[in-house]
Order: C-alpha cells, then sequence, then structure tokens
C-alpha cells in the first residue's frame, strides 16, 4: 500500500497536538507572536508588528501546509510550524516557520513539535531541511541536538519579505531512525 504525504494532517504526541492552520486562529497565534523578544534573534524582528504577521500569517495559509500547535495539556494555542518546498523526486521536505510561545521555551515542546513531524516525515522522504536565520543561534542549538548538520548556507525571501541569509541545517532518515533506536 502506498501512502501520499499529507502536508497538512492532524498529529499528536503526548504533550501536543498539531492540527492544520484555520483563518479563524489568526488571533490565537497572534497572541503569542505580539511578544517582541520572541523574535529577538529572528531575521524578521518586527514580526511582532500586527501588520507583519498579518503578512506571515497570510503566507502561512497560502503554503496549505501549515500548522497550528496546541499544547494537550490545557488546550492552548502555543505556536505554528510547517512543511514547505516538498520535492517528492528527491525525496526531501523543509521544515519550519516554527514559533513557540515563550512560555513553552526550554521545556520538551520544541523537541516533541520537531519529533512529531520528523517522524511523520520521514515516513516519504530521505531528508528534512531546515532553514534557520544566520543570527538565530537558540534555533541553531535546538535543531543540532536532534542531530541535524549544517550543510549550506542560502538567502532566503520569507513570504513578502526580504531575502535573509539562512544556514541550512539537514536530517537524513537513517541517522534520525539510529539515533531513535
Amino acid at each position: 500500500m502506498h501512502l501520499e504525504f499529507d502536508l497538512q494532517c492532524t498529529l499528536e504526541n503526548e504533550l501536543i497536538c498539531i492540527q492544520p492552520l484555520k483563518s479563524e486562529d489568526f488571533e490565537a497565534l497572534y497572541g503569542i507572536a505580539s511578544d517582541p523578544l520572541l523574535w529577538e534573534q529572528h531575521p524578521s524582528k518586527t514580526r511582532y508588528q500586527k501588520e507583519v504577521f498579518e503578512n506571515f500569517f497570510k503566507g502561512a495559509m497560502a503554503f496549505k501546509s501549515s500548522f497550528l500547535v496546541i499544547d494537550k495539556v490545557n488546550d492552548k494555542v502555543i505556536g505554528t510550524s510547517r512543511y514547505y518546498d516538498y520535492d517528492a523526486e528527491k525525496k526531501i521536505v523543509v521544515i519550519g516557520y516554527t514559533f513557540i510561545a515563550r512560555s513553552h521555551w526550554g521545556k520538551a515542546y520544541n523537541s516533541a513539535l520537531k519529533k512529531l513531524m520528523l517522524d511523520y516525515a520521514f515516513q516519504f522522504v530521505d531528508a528534512v531541511h531546515f532553514h534557520i536565520g544566520a543570527n538565530n543561534i537558540r534555533s541553531q542549538t535546538a535543531i543540532g541536538r536532534l542531530g541535524a548538520k549544517k550543510i549550506g548556507e542560502e538567502q532566503v525571501a520569507y513570504f513578502g519579505e526580504q531575502h535573509n541569509l539562512n544556514f541550512i541545517f539537514e536530517i537524513r532518515k537513517e541517522d534520525w531512525i539510529e539515533r531513535e533506536t
């Protein structure tokens, strides 16, 4: 039986549930994104401003592969992430545009989110890439803890925004499986 990679399915583990992002999720997500400290190391440092975030959200909706992240303990929205740039021939997908509420930093939520998305993606791809801003040390450190390796640098234009230098990190399926066993 051949499964198809559903880029916007509902997934869950013991900590979180991710579900397709809907237009009515804007206010809940902006409630988190409006924290300027969330964007301190991010290339788009003004994303906490409503008009800038509106553009981010418009892009999230346009991708049709974005998720709302919900804390299962209290059923509260805590962030978002998405799959993008899926290449079925090369068997690669990118995970990104992720942010988690600062109230959930330093806990297991970000790694639980990435693990959930990686476990699912590796049913269909051989490699997952991450674009992380060159100055976003916090995110680079977090993805390194999951076994990602820096494989390059690229100017990335976020939806409706300027190009920014991003580092490209990769996790290969065989490395992920070995790490998880």
